[in-house]
This record gives structure tokens, C-alpha cells and sequence, in this order.
């Protein structure tokens, strides 16, 4: 197999320091990490999507990450170069784009992208990916197909879903088969809808997931690029919302796929402002208030 093509200049964030607090983890992790990004086309071996990955490193960690529905990896690619920054192989197939895509499909799509980055040596054959430091992510419908995915295979160590819309077969019945760690992100609507299952996925996913409520985001505020109504202010890109979830999803796959202890009160229940850890196994009206050490910190900026 060839290697990826790089296609992106290698760029150098701040170095990482040794900090501790949440709100100063988040800072840091707001911004491009230290390492130099490549960019490679999963082509070369059979499978349409996209590779990042950092210019160097052995045994890496890798995370595959699944699109939203009508959307594609070009509207990730800031994401996806933000978790190669910090050292984390982030790939992603660019298929299932149609109006009617086969969630299972895409799914697989998922543990093919890894075994991908798995079997293979990256870049000059100086990349690495270690076979037990796995995980997957997604946005909207690649959120339950990253459920779907990591319910299907045995070394997917940690599932991310970001902003989750309801899948075919159905990701909460998958997410409650799960023994390993979730992280699912969600805006402050406490009700489900036709396009979002927030609630009973984060309700379906083990004893070991963080359900988290970011208060000003919205499920299209992740996406990257200018969309057709965009000017009209409907479906735009929300740049708060694009940093916090990057925040929280590095956060997240550095503690469980590395085991880096500093990340560990962001990766669960840490303060963050303006946003909350809630149970959601609480009645709505209790999962919509805050605690008393949340608000004052909010209030105060810690």
C-alpha cells in the first residue's frame, strides 16, 4: 500500500503545559497541539474518506469518526486535524453522503477505517497506530453510527456521540451493550425529537458515560463551512460550539485511549462553563437546573 499524499503544510501550536483545572485544560486544549499534521486519502487502501495524523509517533492512538447526514468529512476536516495535534490518528469514510444511507453500512465503514490505520504504517512508515488504543466518534446520524460500530467490534475503547440523531438499526439498543467508556455531548433541549435522541442514548449508554449539556450550542453549530442558508443566519457554523466540542472530544479520547490523568475531570464531570454533567436518568425539570457550585462558577468564570 501507498502512503497518505500529504496535502496540508505541517503547522506547531504552544507547547503543552503542565496545568490542572478544567476551565485551564480547556484552554489549552482550545488550542492546535504541538504536533504537525499530515493529511492522507484513505484510497489507497479501498476505502473513500480521510486520514490526519500527526507528522510522527509510534503506537499511536486513533479515533474514526463518523459524518451527519447529508454532510461529509470536509465539513469535519477542522476536527479532525485538531485530534492529530494532539496526537491522535483521526480518520473518517466519506461514505453513506446520500439522503437515504445505510447506517450499518457506514458503520462498518467505521471499523474498516481502523482496521486501516491499524494494519498499515503511515506516512513515510515512521506512524503507528497500537491496535488497543481505539476509539469512535460522530456527529448527528455518525453519532449513533459510532455507537452502531463500536457495539460491533471487541478493541473500541471509548465512543464519543456528538449531538446524536436516531439511527437504523437503533444506536440505543447497541449502546446498551457497551462496557466502555461514552461521552455524549448535547444542547440544552430536554426533549427528543425526530432528529435528535440525545436523551435516550445518553440514557442507554453504561455506568461509565458522561452525559453533558452544552447551554448555547446546536447540533449544526459543529458542522464547518458555509452552508446555503447560512447568510440568511440559519445552519451556521457557531465557533463556540465548534472549540468546546473539540475541547471536550480530545479531552475525552486522550484520558481513555492514552491514559493521560490530567484529562480525567474533563473527560467526565469536570466544571466547564456553560456547560453541565447531568444524569439523565433525572426527570427533565432536575436535569435543567444547575448545581449551586456550577452557577457560581459559571458566574465567576472557573
Amino acid at each position: 500500500m501507498h502512503r497518505p499524499h500529504t496535502c496540508l503544510e505541517p503547522t506547531r501550536s504552544d507547547s503543552v503545559a503542565a496545568v490542572a483545572t478544567p476551565k485551564k485544560l480547556a484552554a489549552l486544549l482550545g488550542k492546535r497541539g504541538p504536533h504537525k499534521v499530515l493529511r492522507g486519502d484513505l484510497a489507497f487502501a479501498g476505502q473513500p474518506g480521510v486520514v490526519f495524523t500527526p507528522a510522527e509517533g509510534y503506537n499511536l492512538p486513533a479515533v474514526a469518526f463518523g459524518h451527519g447526514w447529508l454532510l461529509g468529512t470536509n465539513r469535519y476536516k477542522g476536527t479532525l486535524e485538531h485530534l492529530a495535534s494532539w496526537g491522535i490518528v483521526a480518520a473518517a469514510p466519506d461514505t453513506g453522503r446520500g439522503p437515504m444511507p445505510s447506517h450499518r453500512g457506514l458503520a462498518t465503514d467505521l471499523g474498516t477505517v481502523l482496521d486501516i490505520v491499524t494494519g498499515v504504517r503511515l506516512g513515510g512508515g515512521d506512524i503507528s497506530v497500537h491496535p488497543d488504543k481505539l476509539g469512535v466518534a460522530g456527529h448527528g446520524m455518525g453519532a449513533g453510527v459510532a455507537v452502531l460500530a463500536a457495539a460491533a467490534r471487541h478493541d473500541v475503547k471509548a465512543v464519543a456521540a456528538l449531538f446524536p440523531a436516531p439511527t437504523s438499526p437503533s444506536a440505543e439498543d447497541a449502546a446498551a451493550t457497551l462496557t466502555v467508556p461514552g461521552l455524549v455531548l448535547g444542547d440544552a433541549a430536554l426533549t427528543d425529537t425526530l432528529n435528535d435522541n440525545t436523551n435516550s442514548l445518553a440514557q442507554a449508554m453504561g455506568e461509565q458515560s458522561t452525559f453533558r449539556r452544552l447551554e448555547k450550542a446546536s447540533s449544526d453549530g459543529m458542522v464547518e463551512g458555509r452552508r446555503l442558508l447560512s447568510p440568511l443566519g440559519v445552519a451556521k457554523t457557531e465557533r463556540w460550539t465548534v472549540n468546546t466540542t473539540r475541547v471536550l472530544l480530545t479531552a475525552f479520547m486522550l484520558y481513555h485511549l492514552t491514559g493521560e490523568s490530567k484529562y480525567e475531570d474533563l473527560a467526565g464531570s469536570g466544571e466547564l462553563k456553560n456547560t453541565r454533567v447531568v444524569d439523565p436518568h433525572e426527570p427533565i425539570e432536575d436535569q435543567a437546573k444547575s448545581s449551586p457550585i456550577s452557577t457560581v462558577r459559571a458566574l465567576i468564570g472557573r
